[in-house]
């Protein structure tokens, strides 16, 4: 097993954390936490898998995914997470810099500050592109969640509207509860999207107390002394939110929330193409 605190190093750099800037923001304050990008991938290589992942939702149709990376090799990965960010891709018109308008999957991401203009505890939502997602990537494979028609279709109408950005909590936990209001981080973020378009509600009270009845979160194992000593090794890990047992949401929890409420259309591993390199 590998504890929290050992999850603790490779978790800071890649969880909910951008890689790159410049780009217009979805209700943040137009910066990004600079992590140090993984070099598993070349420049090339990040493109080429970056237009795999496109195609691939292209070609079956799909208006709203929700995609998963991690930044860290598996083996630096606590017990039960296989990847450390999550984002809505949308396709949608996309304006050029040269002002033509062209359809294309833009990313919508909640990512955790800086440290600088904003409190690494504290999170914002970015919009960013295909390529800035599966740069940081420290594997061969991204993880892919496609709701139903219906869903896409809600989840949708809500990013387009206010309830978007009123269910974004900006304080952070790294592990945060999904069954509580305290924090939010990336997956929490969508899993309240999801839920939020499943019930029909923008109550978050509601969305909470409906979600603690139906999702049953990824369990983080950890020790006592583990628990106590995390949030002092690292401010982006609050325990406060937490029961006897430490809980967060995942891909895998996530899916499985998802197909047993019929709200899943696929899910599925997408493996980087070897032509690819």
């Amino acid at each position: 097993m590998r504890s929290l605190i050992a999850g603790v190093a490779a978790l800071s750099l890649a969880a909910c954390a951008s890689a790159g800037g410049g780009s217009t923001t979805a209700g943040g304050g137009g910066f990004s936490a600079r992590g140090a990008p993984a070099s598993h991938l070349t420049a090339e290589q990040a493109a080429a898998f970056s237009k795999q992942v496109e195609r691939d939702l292209a070609d079956r149709g799909t208006r709203l995914a929700i995609v998963f990376r991690t930044g860290e090799t598996r083996d630096m990965l606590p017990d039960g997470i296989s990847y450390t960010h999550g984002a809505f891709w949308t396709f949608v018109p996309i304006s050029l810099d040269d002002g033509r308008v062209i359809n294309g999957y833009a990313v919508y991401n909640l990512y955790h500050g800086d440290g600088k203009t904003l409190a690494m505890d504290k999170s914002y939502l970015h919009q960013d592109f295909p390529i800035d997602f599966v740069a940081p990537s420290a594997v061969d494979d991204i993880a892919v969640i496609v709701p139903t028609a219906e869903m896409q279709r809600r989840i949708l109408s809500i990013m387009d509207s206010p309830t978007y950005r009123a269910l974004h909590i900006e304080a952070y936990s790294l592990v945060s509860n999904p069954h509580d209001i305290r924090y939010q981080n990336c997956t929490e973020f969508m899993l309240d999207i999801i839920a939020a378009a499943a019930w029909e509600t923008a109550d978050m009270a509601q969305i909470k107390a409906n979600l603690k009845q139906h999702f049953r979160p990824t369990k983080v194992k950890t020790s006592l002394i583990e628990r106590f000593l995390a949030p002092l090794a690292e401010d982006r890990i609050k325990t406060d939110d937490q029961g006897s047992t430490i809980i967060t949401a995942t891909y895998e929890s996530m899916a499985a929330f998802m197909r047993d409420n019929g709200l899943l259309k696929e899910a599925y591993i997408l493996r980087r193409r070897p032509s690819s390199s």
